[in-house]
């Protein structure tokens, strides 16, 4: 492990990060009002699914790689239902709420939260492939650094939607959906694209 590695994991936490920080400004757009505890607790989950990801498509290319290459052609189907799901029902409450208050739209529960961390770090599957060389004290390090960076891009990420959603009052639901679904779509087309 030398400066390179340490620079490849950063870098790969970014890239992999970019789909849970929209996601993550979706959610701070629709909850301009979440407490700190809840800001941490959406950031820890989205490194956590990044974290564990990368470990498990390590794994899978240690131990049945060949059903893991059949599965990776439907990554970009998964993550392209789980993010029209969120996304569409985020948006149809918006809509219905649009004139309503505040307090009536709908903050991220722990069920879709947890869709959205599957959703957005599926892909870090993939870098397993990459990191199959890696010995599991190497796999381990660079999953946690890519968990690290996660974790500090998706706090920017709801600080930045809970700022925008303020000044968005009753739109910033629907703005949110919108945001998802083109996650989605963009993780769909990029993956076929493979």
């Amino acid at each position: 492990m030398d400066f390179k590695f340490f620079v490849n994991a950063v870098l790969f936490g970014v890239g992999l990060a970019m789909d849970a920080f929209s996601v993550s400004m979706a959610n701070g757009l629709n909850e301009p009002n979440m407490k700190r505890s809840k800001t941490l607790g959406i950031a820890g989950t989205f490194a956590g699914f990044q974290i564990l990801m990368p470990l498990i498509g390590w794994i899978c290319i240690h131990t049945i790689a060949s059903i893991f290459t059949s599965f990776q052609k439907f990554i970009p189907w998964i993550a392209l239902i789980l993010l029209l799901y969120i996304g569409g029902k985020m948006l149809i409450e918006g809509i219905k709420n649009r004139n309503g208050s505040e307090e009536e739209k709908a903050a991220v529960g722990v069920g879709a939260l947890l869709v959205q961390g599957v959703a957005t770090s599926i892909d870090a599957l993939s870098v397993g492939f990459t990191i199959a060389e890696y010995k599991l004290n190497e796999a381990l390090i660079e999953a946690l650094i890519i968990g690290v960076v996660t974790f500090f891009i998706c706090v920017a990420g709801l600080f930045i939607g809970k700022k925008f959603g303020t000044k968005l009052a009753g739109k910033a639901s629907i703005f949110g959906g919108v945001i998802l679904i083109g996650i989605g779509i963009e993780i769909f087309v990029s993956g076929l694209m493979k």
